[in-house]
């Protein structure tokens, strides 16, 4: 679900991007840790791609696939993210279905981003199943959400257009998580209920997690 005016202004305002650097990079760092040298990320709605940029800065990703299902957006994070070369890869895409968007198998990832992205789509236990599916053993699901806490209160419903079936709350979302045999790492950082802030991994083939 492509996000409407008021919500495209807010996520490219420089607050967003301050909060996003200096409070949402600090806390996912400090539960899940840079990534191993080396390591292709994939981030799911990559929106301008400041996002991405911050993989690749802080987190210390060698190469990073990105996608979002609107062309504006796909163009501002292609601009943001020329600097960087052949290390990013861009497409118009959903991420319901990876394999049709990036040609995506199994396995493919070590660490998958989630910056607010999953709350957008209709079909969001399907995303989740997409990102475990093609996050390697050992791989990193990095992901800050917000729920239908915050959802329902009349201020998003008044701004911000958002399915409006099946929507998660923390638990449902971890739930899922759990469905898909990815392990929260350490605790889970809540705010008053609205956001959640976590780090996943998918075990090993022998149970362990690297």
């Amino acid at each position: 679900m492509l996000m409407n005016r008021a919500e495209t202004a807010l996520i490219n305002s420089p607050p967003r991007r301050w909060l996003q650097r200096f409070y949402e990079v600090p806390v996912l760092l400090r539960l899940g840790g840079r990534i191993p040298p080396g390591s292709t990320a994939l981030e799911i709605g990559c929106g301008s791609g400041y996002g991405s940029q911050l993989v690749l800065q802080q987190f210390g990703a060698s190469r990073i696939d990105a996608l979002d299902l609107d062309p504006m957006m796909i163009d501002r994070a292609q601009r943001r993210l020329t600097p960087f070369g052949d290390q990013v890869t861009l497409v118009r895409g959903s991420a319901t279905d990876l394999r049709a968007a990036l040609d995506a198998g199994d396995d493919s990832y070590d660490a998958v981003f989630d910056f607010g992205i999953v709350h957008h789509i209709p079909k969001w236990r399907t995303a989740v199943a997409e990102a475990a599916r093609v996050l390697a053993p050992g791989g990193r699901f990095y992901f800050e959400e917000v729920t239908a806490h915050a959802l329902n209160r009349l201020t998003y419903q008044r701004l911000f257009d958002h399915p409006t079936d099946d929507r998660f709350t923390a638990e449902q979302f971890l739930d899922e998580l759990r469905r898909h045999r990815l392990l929260v790492l350490g605790s889970v950082t809540r705010v008053q209920g609205d956001y959640l802030l976590g780090v996943a991994t998918k075990p090993l083939s022998n149970g362990g997690a690297r």
